[in-house]
């Protein structure tokens, strides 16, 4: 099974604006990694937005 490009693409925009990690940074992850990686940004921000 192939991941979707645009899924792809949107987990890299995801971490490159939270962390600031460059491109080749993020593709070097795993898939397993990368999605963890956005997974935990999700949390952090819907957590900053309950606490407001």
């Amino acid at each position: 099974m192939t991941y979707a490009t645009d899924r792809l693409h949107e987990e890299i925009a995801y971490v490159a604006y939270h962390f600031h990690w460059d491109l080749d940074a993020i593709l070097d992850l795993e898939h397993h990694d990368r999605r963890l990686y956005a997974d935990r940004i999700a949390s952090f921000v819907t957590r900053a937005g309950a606490e407001g």
